[in-house]
């Protein structure tokens, strides 16, 4: 029986929450790292999108990091990641939405005719600015285990901290800081981090986890 397919991109942070709703769920895939300057002919045809990541399981086609991620969980969820309040979606939203917005217009300002990169910095800081005093009283944004609304928003964060680390290090949000932290020294992360050779056609099959 054929595995499911994912095509990735080890730093894409859609990628990544793909590949982490994947190891969380238990699941086996077929991985194949994908060079965005030299997409494979066989994503293009799969996703007119041609984005990653894309999850072909027989005939269905997900083109969506969330999806992927919800395809996963509704399988196996073993660590609860659905375990959580309703508000849990409406902060995946605004990271998906506003915050991505201003983090892309920050870290990517000079293809933006109209951006000022200070600017747009301060709008995302704002916005993580609504769940510092929550992360300083516990771990993750729901208790003492993550949830999908961590799993779904910190690799978008971790983005963030990296387009000047210097400067996200010197802000006083304690428990953004300790969020990030513990992501970045976590098992799960080391995991879905593992580097790959680029995907060939003839390539030996890669399975992840």
């Amino acid at each position: 029986m054929s595995r499911p397919i994912l095509y990735s991109f080890r730093r894409c942070p859609y990628a990544m929450r793909a590949r982490l709703a994947i190891a969380s769920a238990g699941l086996e895939v077929e991985l194949r790292e994908v060079v965005l300057r030299d997409k494979p002919a066989q994503l293009i045809e799969a996703s007119p999108k041609a984005t990653v990541p894309l999850l072909i399981d027989g005939d269905t086609v997900i083109d969506e990091s969330r999806d992927i991620m919800d395809w996963a969980l509704a399988q196996a969820d073993p660590e609860a990641w659905r375990d959580m309040p309703s508000d849990g979606e409406d902060w995946i939203a605004t990271i998906d939405g506003p915050f991505k917005t201003a983090l892309d217009r920050y870290k990517y300002d000079t293809r933006y005719a109209d951006a000022d990169a200070t600017q747009e910095r301060d709008k995302a800081a704002a916005l993580l600015w609504r769940v510092d005093a929550q992360l300083r009283d516990t771990p993750w944004l729901y208790g003492e285990t993550p949830t999908l609304a961590d799993m779904a928003t910190i690799t978008f964060i971790r983005q963030f901290a990296n387009t000047d680390r210097a400067w996200f290090d010197a802000q006083d949000w304690i428990g953004v800081h300790g969020w990030l932290t513990r992501f970045l020294a976590s098992e799960r992360f080391e995991a879905i981090m593992a580097k790959y050779p680029k995907w060939q056609p003839d390539s030996e099959p890669v399975l992840f986890p």
